[in-house]
C-alpha cells in the first residue's frame, strides 16, 4: 500500500492518496485545494483514481472535489450529516455535486484489496468520520481521522453544528479500538494510535469522561 500526502490550501491540509501497488488504483482522501498538484502526481505515478473520500465538508477538504471528479470520473463518498447543514465559522453550507455516494457507519469502500472501513467520529462536525484502512494480506492498519484526531490534540468544536460531548465520545470510540494504528489526520504530523492513548490529553479527558 502506498500513501501520499500532499498538503494542499492555505491551512495546509493534508490530502491523502492511497494506491495499491499491483494494480496502481489509488483513493483520494479530503482534495481540500490543488486539483492541478494533485492531478500532476496520479499521471506521474500512472495512478488510476477510483474514488474520493472526505472525512467532512469543510472547505478546506472539499475545495477540490468537483475538478477532480471532471478530470478521473472518479464518485465521491460523504457522509449525508454534513450536506445541507451549516458546518462552517460563518454557517458554511457545503451540498455536494450531483451523483455523490453517502457512506455511514459500517460500510466499506474498497479500492483493488485496500478496504476502508467507515466510522462516524461526530463531533468537529455532524458528520465527519474516521475511514479504518487495511489491505488484504498486509498487517499496516491504517487511520484516516481528518479533523478528529490530531497528534496531541483534536478538532476544534467551536464551529456551526459542532459538539464537545460528541468529540469526546468519538475519542473514546477511538482510544477503545483493538490494536495499534498508524493515524493520518487532517493537518500537521502522523502518529500512532498508542501513542495519542499515551499522550494525548483529550483522549485521556474522553476516557474519564
Amino acid at each position: 500500500m502506498i500513501i501520499k500526502t500532499i498538503e494542499v490550501g492555505p491551512i495546509e491540509t493534508n490530502c491523502y492518496i492511497v494506491a495499491d501497488e499491483k494494480s496502481l488504483r489509488c483513493a483520494i482522501i479530503d482534495p481540500g485545494a490543488d486539483a492541478a498538484v494533485i492531478l500532476d502526481y496520479l499521471e506521474s505515478s500512472r495512478l488510476s483514481c477510483d474514488c474520493i473520500l472526505l472525512t467532512h465538508a469543510h472547505f478546506d477538504h472539499v475545495g477540490a472535489v468537483e475538478d477532480l471528479m471532471e478530470e478521473t470520473g472518479a464518485p465521491l463518498y460523504i457522509c449525508e450529516k454534513d450536506c445541507g447543514v451549516p458546518i462552517g465559522s460563518w454557517g458554511d453550507v457545503y451540498n455536494p455535486p450531483e451523483g455523490a455516494n453517502f457512506y455511514k457507519d459500517g460500510d466499506i469502500v474498497s479500492v483493488a484489496d485496500i478496504y476502508f472501513a467507515v466510522m462516524e467520529t461526530p463531533g468537529h462536525t455532524p458528520g465527519s468520520v474516521t475511514l479504518m484502512c487495511t489491505q488484504e494480506g498486509e498487517s499496516e492498519k491504517v487511520l484516516f481521522t481528518g479533523d478528529t484526531l490530531f497528534r496531541d490534540s483534536c478538532g476544534r468544536t467551536d464551529f456551526a453544528s459542532s459538539d464537545p460531548n460528541k468529540m469526546l465520545a468519538s475519542l473514546r470510540r477511538l482510544a477503545d479500538l483493538p490494536d495499534d494504528y498508524e493515524v493520518y489526520p487532517g493537518h500537521m504530523f502522523t502518529t500512532t494510535l498508542d501513542r495519542e492513548r499515551r499522550c494525548n490529553y483529550f483522549i485521556q479527558m474522553a476516557k474519564r469522561s
